[in-house]
Order: structure tokens, then C-alpha cells, then sequence
């Protein structure tokens, strides 16, 4: 459990960033993290003008991972940011590398740990959103399974027209190759994709592997050794599951010692997913660590989420609904990226029932921002804890407790 008291609160003062460091965590990905280069080049230059200010990008600078370098000028302000995206997608491709019968195995089990421990039912009480996108690939995949069964018997209703005995039975030769197709095309459908990712945090309950154990490992070293590396801030950024890999990893830095007397340590979680974990059996490692980054100062910690993302738990605190909020609790500020308010009429429009770009929204441009700016937090010259030093919580926030398990971690 991290002290709380004294030596946990840092004197307000406001600080010009000049220099940045941004630690990106991705989700469950298994996509080359050059994409998220390509993503902050494109949505960035959109929002500079937008907003008017001036942005530029350059590859390099990831340290021993992928990463790039942003200079900006806002306000008259410059500021350099080194951005480095901490690595796990070979993890997540060797959870995928699954065939089609284990896959269907994938299925039983994750709506076992889902159904059989009640979290499922306590999820729904949240948010909809996400439970209908972890419903939709076992919907989705059973769906594809009767299609290929329906067609099986059709072709061996012809055959048995033969007259040959048992003949009827080869129809079952068209259900593989009809599997194998809607997997080729899973690209369109996302429903083994989205399989892979529910059954990765189901198949321990809620514990961590002990691969990705050992990789938050390696990323929070390369976190503590940039404190001291002459950055004004290091900021972690933690998108959908990558928001809960960011609560262990900076808790285990706390407990190890880290004080704030570095580079100012900020978190940042974007459209987290955080109870379809906490709110598994197994989960005491992250619950511990929810409690206990939520009760102390020197990590200031923003959650961004929007009712707009139906793939997110939107403006459920993540402590408070699993059940582990302390008494003195202080974080997260949880604040909505109000989709509706922010991205006009037309563009709103556009992207409404485009779900899965709509998860990742939140890194990109706004065409009527407002004070989550994705770029000017990471590439400006206001630490996190400023820029929202006066924001308010969103009033809409779900606070109450909802999960059944709430053991923690020694």
C-alpha cells in the first residue's frame, strides 16, 4: 500500500514544459505501433489548424521502442516532446496466433469466466456499450458456426436425393471451408479479433500473464529513468486496455519509491476499459493498485472517456465502480470528451456508428475542441495537472460500486 500524507503532496506551482516525454501504451494491438506515428502526424496537423498553432513531427527519438519527436508553438510557448510507444503488440500476436476449433474454445471458456463469476451481469449495469461489443464476437462467431451448419445440411439434403446411404453426411465437407472464409475476412468483421482480446484477460481471471508481468516490468524502468533524463514532464498515456496496464505499472513505481521530486509524472487514461478486468475473480493485483494510485497526489491522473464510445466504460470512475475507492480517494478526475459537443454536427454524423474509429477518437483531431485537446496535452507547454487544475469531474460520472469481488493484493 503507497504512504499517503506526507511527502505525497506536491506544492501547486505552474510549470512551462519545455521539454516532454510522452510513454504511449497502446491497447490490445497487434499492429506495427507505426501506425500511431501516422495517426499523430495526420490528426495533429489537422488540429493545429484547426486551432491555430503550429506543429511538427519527426521520426526517431523512441528510445529502445518505436517512437517520434514533436516541436510545437502555441501561445508563443515551444515545446519539444519525445514520444515512445511502449511495445506489448508481440504479446498480443502470439495470444492471436490461435486456430479456428481453439478459437471456438476461446469462446466457451471467456463466457464462462464472464457468466460463471456474475461479472457479466454486473457489467451491464454500467455501460452498455461495451458489453454489447463483448457479446457481439461470440454472437458473431456462433452466427457464422450455424450458417455453416445450415449450408452443410442444405448440400446434404441434395446428396441424400441420391439415394446412396449416409451420403447425406458429407455436407459436413463445406462447414471448414466456410470458417476459414469468415476468418479470412475477419479484417471487416473483427469478431476473432475481439474474441483474442476478451479471452487474453479471461484466461487468468483477471491476473496479469506472466509475460505481459515481465514486459510492465521493462516499461516502468524506462519510465523511472526518464524522470531523471532533464524532461519538465513525463507523461503516461494509457488507451483501452493500455489504461489499466498504466495504473499497475505507475503503482509499482510509487511503491518502489518514486517521490515527484523528478520530472513531473502524469497519467493520462483514454477510453479505458478497465472493469471487464477488475471486475474478474483474479484481478487483485489491479484492484490493489487502483486503490492505491487513486489516494495519493504525486501522480495526477486524468480519465477521458465519452458516452459516444461505445466501446469504453464512459465516465465509470474505474476505482469506484470496482469497489476498491478509499476514504481519502483523489484521482482520477474523470472528464468526458463530450463527442457530441466537440465534433460538429456533420462530422458526428459521419463517424457515429463507425464504433471502432470512434474508439480511437480520443487521439485524434477536434473540429470544435474543447479542453481535452490530445495534442496540446502531449505537445504542449501545460503539464496535465494545470491544464485541468480548475476542471470540475463531469456530474454524469458513475461512482457506485457495482463489483463483486473487491479482494486486493497484499
Amino acid at each position: 500500500m503507497l504512504p499517503v500524507g506526507s511527502g505525497q503532496h506536491r506544492v501547486s506551482v505552474v510549470v512551462q514544459v519545455h521539454r516532454r516525454k510522452v510513454f504511449y501504451i497502446p491497447g490490445y494491438d497487434p499492429i506495427h505501433p507505426r501506425r500511431y506515428r501516422e495517426l499523430y502526424r495526420k490528426e495533429g496537423a489537422d488540429q493545429a489548424r484547426i486551432s491555430g498553432y503550429d506543429l511538427t513531427l519527426k521520426p526517431g527519438g523512441g528510445g529502445g521502442n518505436y517512437g517520434w519527436q514533436v516541436d510545437t508553438v502555441i501561445d508563443g510557448a515551444s515545446t519539444h516532446a519525445d514520444f515512445e510507444v511502449l511495445v506489448w503488440s508481440d504479446i498480443v500476436r502470439g495470444s492471436m496466433d490461435q486456430g479456428i476449433v481453439a478459437t471456438y474454445g476461446q469462446l466457451i471458456r471467456t463466457a464462462w469466466a464472464y457468466i460463471g463469476s456474475g461479472a457479466l451481469f454486473r457489467l451491464m449495469r454500467l455501460r452498455k456499450g461495451p458489453m454489447i461489443a463483448a457479446l457481439y464476437p461470440i454472437v458473431f462467431l456462433l452466427v457464422q458456426l450455424a450458417l455453416a451448419l445450415m449450408v452443410a445440411r442444405g448440400v446434404g439434403a441434395v446428396l441424400s436425393m441420391t439415394g446412396v446411404p449416409f451420403i447425406g453426411w458429407l455436407g459436413l465437407i463445406v462447414v471448414w471451408p466456410i470458417l476459414m472464409w469468415f476468418k479470412r475476412q475477419d479484417g471487416r468483421f473483427f469478431a476473432y479479433y475481439l474474441m483474442h482480446d476478451y479471452a487474453y484477460s479471461a484466461s487468468s481471471r483477471g491476473a496479469n500473464p506472466p509475460a505481459l508481468e515481465a514486459r510492465m516490468t521493462e516499461f516502468g524502468a524506462q519510465i523511472r529513468a526518464s524522470l531523471d533524463a532533464g524532461y519538465d514532464e513525463v507523461l503516461v498515456v494509457g488507451h483501452s486496455s493500455g489504461a489499466h496496464l498504466g495504473v499497475s505499472i505507475l503503482a509499482d513505481l510509487l511503491r518502489d519509491g518514486v517521490d515527484g521530486k523528478g520530472a513531473r509524472l502524469s497519467f493520462l487514461s483514454l477510453g479505458q476499459v478497465v472493469p471487464m478486468v477488475s471486475f474478474l475473480p483474479d484481478a487483485d493485483r489491479l484492484r490493489r493498485d487502483l486503490h492505491d494510485l487513486s489516494r495519493q497526489t504525486i501522480v495526477p491522473w486524468v480519465d477521458v472517456t465519452a458516452p459516444g464510445d461505445g466501446c469504453a466504460f464512459a465516465l465509470c470512475d474505474p476505482v469506484a465502480v470496482s469497489g476498491v475507492a478509499p476514504e481519502d480517494q483523489v484521482g482520477p478526475l474523470v472528464i468526458s470528451a463530450a463527442f457530441t459537443q466537440t465534433l460538429s454536427p456533420e462530422r458526428w454524423a459521419e463517424l457515429r456508428w463507425r464504433f471502432f474509429r470512434l474508439h480511437f477518437q480520443y487521439l485524434c483531431a477536434f473540429d470544435r475542441p474543447g479542453d481535452y485537446d490530445y495534442f496540446q496535452i502531449t505537445g504542449g507547454p501545460v503539464t496535465l495537472s494545470d491544464r485541468f487544475a480548475k476542471r470540475a469531474p463531469t456530474p454524469s460520472r458513475i461512482t457506485k460500486p457495482v463489483n463483486r469481488f473487491t479482494e486486493m493484493a497484499p
